[in-house]
């Protein structure tokens, strides 16, 4: 039987009501935890290209919680996503943010991967750059794809995989 339009957009507003529900989840678990550590904290729920974002901000200690290069960080978004589907029965591709340390990073990687694409088509070499977390690869692939003349791909195995940028066509 075929979805009607309304079935369709009932389809679009119940997955988004999913992710509302993954958010308030992890926003009920994270304000828990900074309650344990007693830190302060605002916690923003955002959905955003078919993923709950939470952010925490506005608290003095928050940098611990982000730890060196973001390993703590990625281990917090992923003790999350745990609690989430503990809590929900459903795998969470939540993305969590704190004192912006992604949204930096995500500029910093964007301007990497375009300044390394544009060495690549003027010198022809291809460039290894170092290892990176899947969240950091996928930021410079993305920036690589908007230079014409260059691709990239990801080599090696976690943790140690990294971007290969490179001449295409």
């Amino acid at each position: 039987m075929a979805k009607t339009a309304q079935q369709g957009g009932e389809a679009a507003a119940s997955g988004e009501d999913q992710l509302v529900r993954e958010g308030d989840i992890a926003g009920d678990y994270l304000e828990r935890l900074l309650d344990v550590l007693d830190y302060d904290g605002d916690i923003d729920l955002d959905v955003e290209a078919g993923r709950a974002i939470v952010s925490i901000d506005g608290g003095e200690d928050l940098e611990k919680l982000v730890g060196d290069r973001g390993a703590v960080l990625e281990a917090l978004q992923e003790l999350t996503r745990l609690a989430v589907q503990q809590a929900s029965g459903n795998r969470s591709r939540l993305m969590l943010d704190i004192a912006g340390w992604r949204q930096g990073r995500r500029d910093e990687l964007t301007e990497l991967g375009t300044r390394t694409a544009k060495e690549v088509l003027d010198s022809g070499e291809s460039v290894r750059l170092r290892p990176m977390t899947p969240f950091e690869r996928k930021v410079v692939h993305d920036a690589v794809a908007r230079v014409r003349g260059v691709a990239s791909e990801s080599e090696g195995e976690e943790p140690r995989r990294q971007v290969v940028v490179f001449r295409s066509g």
